[in-house]
C-alpha cells in the first residue's frame, strides 16, 4: 500500500500561513506601483509621438472651380454636356442661337459696302477736282475787267451810276463764290482723308469693319467652350430653349489636376509651422489611401475675419474661444483614388523638419 500522506499540524499551518501574509502584500505593493508607472511610460511615449508635429482633422480636399458663363445673351439651342462629364480644353459646352449674330454680319457688310461707295462718290465730287475753283477765278476775272471798264466810262460820265455799283457787285460776287469753291474742296478731302488712328483707311469704312469684326466676335462667342479641363457640375439646370443672360454662370467646371487641402489649424499649433514643411494627408473616403504633401502657405487671418459677419466681441459676456487659421497643403504625388471636392482629410504637418535637416 501506497504510503498515507502526512498529516500537516496546527502549528505548521499557522507558519505557513504567517509566510504567505509578506509575500501577498509585496504583490499587491508591486501591481500598485507598476499601474501608475505603466500609465506614466505610456503618457511619455505617447508625449513623444505627438513631438514634433500637429494634427487636425478640419481639413477638406479643394478644387479650383470656374464658373461657365457666356458673354453674349440669346436663346440656348444646344447643351453638349451632361453632369460628371469630363471635357478638355476648348471643348464645346453649349451653343446660343447665333441667327441674330448672323444677321448683324450681314448689316455690318452692307455698312461697308456703303461707306466705300461714299467713298467713290466723294473722290469723283466736283469740288475735289477743282472746276468750281476755276471757273469762280474767271468770273472774278471778267467782273474785275467789266469794272474796270465802268470806272473808266463813269470819270468821262458815259456811264450810271447804277451801272458802276452793278459791276462792283459782280466783282464781290464772283469773289465769293471761289471762297465757297475752295471751302468745298477742302471739305471733300477732309472726307477721303484717312488719319493717323487709320492710316490708309478711309475713317468711314475703318468703322464699318470695326462693326464686322464686333459681329464676328460676337457669332463666335455663342459657341462656350471649355476654358480648362474638367469635370462638369451643375449641368443639369441647363435645358434648350431658356434665356442666356450675359455674365450669368450657367453651370460650374471643377479643373482637373488642381486639387488642395485646405486644413484648419488651431492658432496654438502655429508656432513652429513654416510653409514649406512635409505633411501627410489621409481620407474618410479611402482607408488606407496616405498622401504625401506640404504646407503651401498660411491663411492670411482666421475664419472668423473672412465670415459675412464677423464676430464682435466688445460686449461683455465676451468669452475666449480658440481660433482655427486656414492653412493650404499642397499634394506631391498623385492620388490612386478621385480626390472629390469637399472629401473630409486628417493632416499632419511635421514641425520639426528644420531640427532634422
Amino acid at each position: 500500500m501506497a504510503e498515507a500522506d502526512p498529516q500537516i499540524t496546527p502549528e505548521q499551518a499557522e507558519t505557513n500561513a504567517a509566510e504567505a501574509k509578506p509575500r501577498r502584500r509585496l504583490g499587491r505593493l508591486a501591481v500598485m506601483l507598476a499601474v501608475p508607472l505603466l500609465i506614466l511610460i505610456g503618457g511619455v511615449l505617447y508625449w513623444q509621438s505627438l513631438a514634433g508635429k500637429v494634427s487636425t482633422d478640419n481639413a477638406y480636399v479643394k478644387q479650383t472651380k470656374v464658373a461657365i458663363s457666356a458673354e453674349v445673351g440669346g436663346r440656348l439651342v444646344d447643351v453638349k454636356v451632361q453632369e460628371g462629364q469630363d471635357v478638355k480644353a476648348g471643348e464645346l459646352l453649349f451653343r446660343i442661337d447665333q441667327e441674330p449674330y448672323q444677321l448683324e454680319i450681314q448689316s455690318a457688310q452692307a455698312a461697308i459696302a456703303g461707306a466705300q461707295a461714299n467713298v467713290t462718290a466723294l473722290a469723283n465730287d466736283s469740288a475735289l477736282s477743282g472746276a468750281d475753283i476755276a471757273a469762280a477765278r474767271e468770273d472774278i476775272a471778267f467782273t474785275r475787267a467789266t469794272l474796270q471798264r465802268q470806272e473808266a466810262l463813269w470819270a468821262r460820265g458815259f456811264t450810271t451810276k447804277a451801272d458802276l455799283d452793278a459791276a462792283r457787285h459782280g466783282v464781290n460776287e464772283a469773289e465769293e463764290r471761289l471762297r465757297a469753291a475752295e471751302a468745298r474742296q477742302r471739305e471733300a478731302r477732309a472726307r477721303l482723308a484717312t488719319g493717323p488712328a487709320v492710316p490708309g483707311q478711309n475713317p468711314q469704312v475703318a468703322a464699318a469693319r470695326a462693326k464686322l469684326a464686333s459681329a464676328q466676335l460676337n457669332l463666335a462667342r455663342t459657341e462656350v467652350r471649355a476654358p480648362v479641363s474638367g469635370r462638369v457640375a451643375e449641368a443639369d439646370r441647363m435645358h434648350p430653349g431658356q434665356q442666356v443672360i450675359p455674365g450669368l454662370p450657367m453651370l460650374t467646371l471643377v479643373e482637373s489636376g488642381r486639387s488642395y487641402v485646405e486644413a484648419n489649424f488651431k492658432e496654438t499649433d502655429l508656432a513652429n509651422m513654416r510653409v514649406g514643411q512635409r505633411a501627410e494627408l489621409s481620407f474618410d473616403a479611402y482607408p488606407g489611401v496616405t498622401l504625401k504633401g506640404r504646407v503651401d502657405s498660411i491663411g492670411a487671418g482666421t475664419g472668423s475675419e473672412f465670415s459675412v459677419l464677423p464676430a464682435q466681441n466688445a460686449t461683455g459676456n465676451w468669452v475666449k474661444v480658440t481660433q482655427r487659421v486656414p492653412v493650404r497643403i499642397a499634394l506631391d504625388e498623385e492620388s490612386p483614388r478621385p480626390l472629390i471636392a469637399g472629401l473630409s482629410t486628417h493632416v499632419t504637418v511635421f514641425t520639426n523638419e528644420d531640427e532634422k535637416r
